[in-house]
This record gives structure tokens, sequence and C-alpha cells, in this order.
């Protein structure tokens, strides 16, 4: 008797555990989900409208460097010159996670002045920045320790991602799969899943719909079609490193030749006038325009992917604000396409696929990639796109965006390596 006692209370002790543990990050990604669809929403609303600015405006093109200037007066007034990239939100999971609250801010401004005035370079860094700075702040709210503030972290950057991409699912996966590759802190999948629908739900609320696109006709499920797509995959493996590679170089040359951040923004910001000035604004901003016409199957031009390197290269490698990822989707659609039509396939589905694998190659995440596709495509094509993704993952190595990102388990084989990304 004494022991069937025993057994209950400790039964209804790890019960309660569960439930404590389940309703505390219902309500913390509840209100970290809630807190970033507003701020999410209004970073959107802010680039759409310097975007629309901009077009209307093509001359702010010109001011880029004036902008680098601000933007290097902003990080040095408010001591984060140390803080400016998207490697201290993937560290900050390994670490003590706090994250200084005023980079939210900082990195807000600073990614809207990029964009209005023509640099070259995505969203997704000031969401992973801004999500993981905000998830940060409301764990010290709630004063969690230091193991449930990587999970907070995390939670800050799944509801922020889907804010601005609105892809909740593919946030949530992201947030968790992305900091270390091989492994995935399922731990933290309710209360970064919550925190993205919540987020998602309140951009709806705002006016904001989620990211979805008819790509017309997808090849049938054939080997033939099956062996086409791996051949964009293949590419794409190519392309990735070769991006990856470009924005390494661009970094280490600018620090180099440049030590002061004033005169390496305001020197980056001069060759993209220049280039702008002989190429036209194709290649500013995110190039949302381009990407949308690629995926309705309109022709590219066959050096569109090796430009956009270029102008996102030196944007980003000379200090401006942003990210490399909406970049990085217009190089996949435009390189896809131009693949595609090479080999035979629907360009519009080639666009589609070759923007899916090279997001896979640069951030090493096949899960939320494959995810990703079904989100924005549907899932006709799964098999063809998971085909894709897990060659252009395998392919491109120990590549990425974010040398931070550690990879845990070799790509080739059951090995464990714990090797960060080059």
């Amino acid at each position: 008797m004494e022991d069937v006692k025993k057994l209950i209370a400790h039964n209804a002790a790890r019960v309660r555990q569960y439930a404590f543990s389940f309703v505390k990050w219902i309500l913390f990604a509840t209100l970290t989900g809630l807190l970033g669809g507003c701020v999410g929403t209004a970073f959107r609303y802010t680039i759409d409208y310097v975007t629309a600015w901009r077009n209307d405006m093509p001359w702010l093109c010109y001011l880029l460097p004036l902008g680098g200037l601000v933007i290097a007066f902003l990080y040095r007034v408010t001591k984060l010159s140390g803080h400016a990239d998207t490697n201290l939100i993937i560290n900050s999971v390994r670490t003590d996670g706090k994250l200084p609250i005023m980079l939210a801010p900082v990195i807000f401004i600073s990614t809207a002045l990029t964009h209005l005035f023509g640099g070259s370079a995505g969203r997704e860094g000031a969401a992973l920045q801004l999500g993981g700075t905000l998830g940060s702040f409301i764990g010290r709210l709630f004063r969690l320790d230091e193991k449930d503030m990587h999970m907070a972290i995390m939670c800050g950057m799944s509801g922020l991602f889907s804010a601005l991409f609105g892809t909740p699912v593919t946030a949530a996966i992201f947030a968790m799969e992305v900091i270390s590759v091989g492994i995935m802190y399922y731990s933290s999948f309710v209360p970064c899943l919550v925190s993205a629908l919540t987020a998602f739900r309140m951009t709806e609320l705002f006016g904001l719909k989620e990211t979805a696109f008819a790509i017309g006709r997808i090849p049938d499920l054939d080997v033939k079609s099956v062996l086409l797509t791996a051949v964009i995959g293949v590419g794409c493996a190519v392309v990735s490193i070769l991006f990856c590679l470009a924005l390494e170089w661009t970094h280490k040359l600018a620090a180099k030749v440049l030590k002061n951040e004033y005169l390496r923004l305001l020197a980056g910001g001069s060759v993209i006038v220049l280039l702008t000035f002989l190429i036209g604004t194709r290649y500013s901003g995110t190039g949302a325009e381009t990407i949308a016409q690629t995926l309705s199957g309109k022709a590219v031009l066959p050096y569109d992917f090796i430009l956009k390197i270029i102008f996102t290269a030196i944007t980003i490698g000379f200090g401006y604000k942003g990210g490399e990822i909406v970049p990085t989707i217009f190089i996949g659609a435009t390189f896809g396409s131009l693949v595609g039509g090479m080999i035979g396939l629907p360009p519009a589905f080639s666009a589609a696929v070759g923007m899916i694998a090279l997001f896979c190659a640069v951030v090493n995440c096949p899960i939320a990639s494959i995810i990703l596709s079904v989100e924005m495509f549907g899932s006709q094509g799964l098999v063809m796109f998971a085909v894709a993704v897990c060659i252009s993952f395998m392919l491109s190595g120990y590549y990425g965006l974010y040398t931070g990102q550690k990879i845990i388990y070799s790509k080739r084989r059951t090995r464990f390596i714990n090797r960060n990304v080059k």
C-alpha cells in the first residue's frame, strides 16, 4: 500500500510539473507572439513604405552613403557596434541569453534606412535580431533561468520571423533548427509554434496576408522530372557557396582596408551608388517585385543572380543592416528560372525550386525549407522540392550565412563534428 501511495505521489508530481511548464510556456509564447506580431507588423509596413518612397523617388538611392553614416552613428552612440549581426542572437542561445534591449530599435531604424536608400538587403536579419531581443527582454521580466532564456530567445525569433514572412510553421521550425545543425531543441516546439501562430494572427488583424504564390503547372512526378529538379538542387549548392564566400570576402576586405566604420559604410554606399547609376535600381532593396514576376513565369536576365550577389555582398559586407535571406530568395528564384528554362522545366516551378533549394543551402535548415515550400506553394510538388532541398543541403558543405551556427553532425555520415559554419 505504501508503494502505491509513493507511485501515485510521484506521478502526481510529474503531472504538476508538465502542467506548470505547459501553462507557463503557453502564456509566455502568447505574450511574446502578441508583442512580436505588433512589432513585426510595424516593421513590415515601415519597410513597405520606405520602399514605396524609394520607388517614387529613385534619387534617394544616391543618398545611401549618407544613410550609412547615420547607421554608423546609431551603433556608435548606443555602444552596440559589437552587437551588429544575427550571429549574436544565435550565440546567445548557447550562452546566458541576455541581449541588450536597445538592439531592437537600432536594428529597426538601421534596416529601414538601408531599404530607404536602396541597399540590397532583406528583412530576416532584423527579424531574428528583433525577435531574439524581445524574447530575451520578456524572459528577464519573467525571471527565467539561463536554460529557459535560450527557449525564450527562440520563441521571440519564431514570432518575428512569422510576422515578417507570413509562414508560421516554417518560422517555428526555423528558429529551432538554425541554431545547431543536426540537433533540434524539441522542448521549444510548443512555445515557438504558439508564438509564431499568435504573431501571424496579429499580422492578419492588421491587414497583412500570408506569403503564398501560385506557380502554375507543376511537372508530373516521374523519373525525368525528379532528375531535372535534382540538377537545380546541385546548381543551388554551388551558387550558395559562391554567395557565402562573396559575403565573407567582402566583409573581411572592408574590415581590413577600412577599419573606421564611418569610412567603411561611406565607401560601401558609394560603390552601390555607382553600380546603381550604371545598372539601375533592379537590384536595390529586397527585389520583391522581381521575385513575384519570376514566380509568375516571367523570363529573367541571365546575369540577374550574379548581380544580386554582388549588390548584396557589398551592402551587407560593408556594414549596412537588413539580412541575406530575401536576397537569397531573389538569387535562387532567378537562378532556378534560368536553369529550368535551359533544361525544359516550367519557369515558375523552376524559380520556386531554386528559391527553396538556395534558402536551404545557405541556412542549413532542410526541414524548415521543405515546410516553407508547402506554406508558399502548396503540397503538390512536395517530393520534388524535397529532392532539391536534400541535394543542396548536402552539397553546400559547411558554408552558411551565419558563422555562429554550429554543425553538430556531419552532412556525409553519422559522425559528431561540432564545428562552426564557414
